[in-house]
Formats: structure tokens, sequence, C-alpha cells
């Protein structure tokens, strides 16, 4: 078969490999149809390996065909066509055991770990896989792991109804999180971002105001849209140096920050603001299948959103030169979806 291996940085070649051995108890086989790329992948491109383990073959954002069922992986089919869940959890340890499977003591991720679905075919557990719905496409499914990552980060925000939201940053991740926070009835919803197109799309997802910050105080666009008292949940998404510190300033009395994007190095936090308007300082990782995945794909059926972000479908020899490079250099404008 035929698969994207990652070797090091500026070195992610396509390459022949054996077809995956056949299925272990608990594992599904399948072709896949559909793989997506985001952040993680050009980071490790260009400043890794952060997370991998190379040589591995890159891909936690997939949609495919059965066509192996382990004797153990109950409840699929040869020809079910499935997503699957990036990260494998033990189900014993504490954090599993509490439903908390993104902190798992053994936690693994499909495309960083172990071999990842920008192959012909892949091997994943069962367990973290889901069948898609007949009115989601391979396109859109494909989105389903990077969706339901940005609906456990709003659920750790823990927005409701009602109440002012504002996301910081909303390309890649961001921009699910937009539609996440949509779905869960913030009003205002304010999005903020340095891209004109970026915050196009964000308007396209349900934010309400959108504001271009490049050359405007981030704090201040939120407090004047929230009557100066500011957002009841500022969702920083953005990963810049500044980002945390503007969230916090931008939060109301008693309101929440929730960090989304990874910081390079360690920052500076007025701690005293933090303390005497009781603001909460909430953080997110990854998520959890069985409350996240059902979630993302049930989104993408009732809605438009994966028209809304798709930037181009390409061809697996095409990953470097029209993929990887156009995230690692902020021209891509929206989810690039690989073609194996």
């Amino acid at each position: 078969m035929r698969a994207a291996v990652y070797h090091g940085p500026g070195d992610v070649r396509i390459e022949s490999l054996p077809d995956p051995p056949p299925a272990r108890s608990g594992d599904l086989i399948i072709e896949v149809a559909r793989a997506a790329i985001c952040g993680t992948d050009s980071s490790e491109w260009v400043h890794g390996p952060l997370l991998a383990r190379p040589p591995v073959v890159l891909g936690h954002e997939f949609v495919g065909r059965v066509v192996e069922v382990g004797s153990e992986a109950g409840g699929f089919s040869v020809g079910d066509r499935v997503v699957s869940g990036a990260g494998i959890s033990c189900g014993r340890c504490e954090w599993c055991l509490t439903g908390r499977t993104n902190l798992c003591a053994s936690y693994e991720t499909l495309g960083l770990h172990l071999d990842g679905g920008l192959a012909e075919y892949v091997r994943s557990p069962g367990f973290v896989c889901r069948r898609v719905p007949d009115g989601v496409g391979d396109d859109a499914a494909a989105m389903a792991q990077p969706l339901a990552v940005a609906l456990h980060a709003v659920r750790r925000s823990g927005l409701e109804p009602g109440q002012a939201c504002a996301v910081i940053g909303v390309g890649g991740i961001g921009a699910f999180i937009v539609a996440g926070a949509a779905a869960r009835g913030a009003a205002p919803l304010i999005a903020l971002d340095i891209d004109d197109a970026r915050l196009a799309t964000a308007r396209r997802l349900g934010a309400t105001v959108t504001v271009n910050v490049r050359e405007r105080s981030l704090p201040d666009a939120i407090l004047e849209q929230t009557d100066g008292e500011g957002a009841h949940v500022v969702i920083e998404a953005s990963g810049t140096a500044g980002g945390p510190a503007a969230a916090l300033r931008a939060a109301r009395r008693g309101g929440r920050v929730l960090i989304v994007g990874l910081q390079s190095a360690p920052r500076e936090l007025d701690l005293f603001s933090f303390t005497v308007r009781e603001v909460d300082l909430v953080t997110t990782l990854a998520h959890v299948c069985d409350a996240d995945l059902p979630h993302a794909l049930a989104l993408l059926d009732s809605s438009d959103l994966a028209e809304a972000v798709l930037d181009r479908v390409i061809a697996l020899e095409d990953l470097v030169a029209d993929g990887i490079r156009p995230l690692a250099e902020g021209s891509a404008r929206g989810k690039i979806v690989v073609a194996p």
C-alpha cells in the first residue's frame, strides 16, 4: 500500500509499505477513503519530532470502509463506513474508569505513535470507531475527529445557552469551536482573528460578531461587544504568545478562560486579576470518544459545517506541496482533505 511516512523535520515520504497485518481480536482493518490533516501534522514536519515517534505513518483524522473485523470487535461488519477516534486508551487506569480516556496513563495516538490513516489501509481498535451516517459524505466524515476535539473543548468551557462567548483564533480548530459554541447557543458569539477569510467562515458557522484584530486590542474588542463587562467564556485557540493574557483581560467577573492553543514557551499571567475577579482557568486536550465523536457526526449530519470549512481535496502524492506546506506557511484557507 502507499502511505505518508514521517521520518523527521522536513521529511515526509510517500512510500510503498506492506498492508497492515491481519486484525487482532478487537481491531478493524479500514480501507481509507479520505484523511484530513491539521496543525499537528505541519508542526511535526516543521519542528518535530514533538509528539510523533518516527518512522510512523501520519494521519489521525480519517474515514473509510471496514474490510476486516477482529473476532472481538463486535458490532461492526465488513463494508461498514466508519470514522476512528485518534486516541487509544487502556480502559483500566484511574482516568479511563472515570470517563476521562483522553488522559489515559498509557494513551497513544494513531498517526503519531502508531501508524495512522494517511495510507490506503489502517488498523484501528473497534472501540474508538463509530459508523458514519448515510447523510455525511467522506470529505465531511474525515473532519469528525477534529470536530470532536472542538466539541470537547466547548464542553470543557462550561458554556451555557445565552452566554457571551469569544473565540480568539478561528483557523483550524478555532473554526470548529465556533460551530460548537453556536450549536450550544452562545449569544453573542464573537470570533476574533487577523484574517478576513477566516472571519467570513466564522460568520457562516454561526459567529454573530467578527472582529479583525490585526491592528487593535483583543480585550478592547471583546469588551466593546459585551457592554464593557467581558465575555462569560473566552476561548483562546490561537496559540499566540499574548493570547492567554488577552483572554484573561477579556473575561468578565466570575467568567472562564479556556486554553486550547498550545504555547511554545511558559507565559506570564496576572494571577492577582484572576483571583480578585474569580475567573476560572481551564484547559482541554484531545477528545473523549464516547461523548464527543457521536456528537461530531450528528453535527456534521445536520449542518453544512464541512462545506463551509473545506479548502481542498488533494492526492496523497501532493501531501507536502499542497497540504502540509500551506498549513505550515499559514496560506491554507480551510480544512485540507487527502484522497489516498
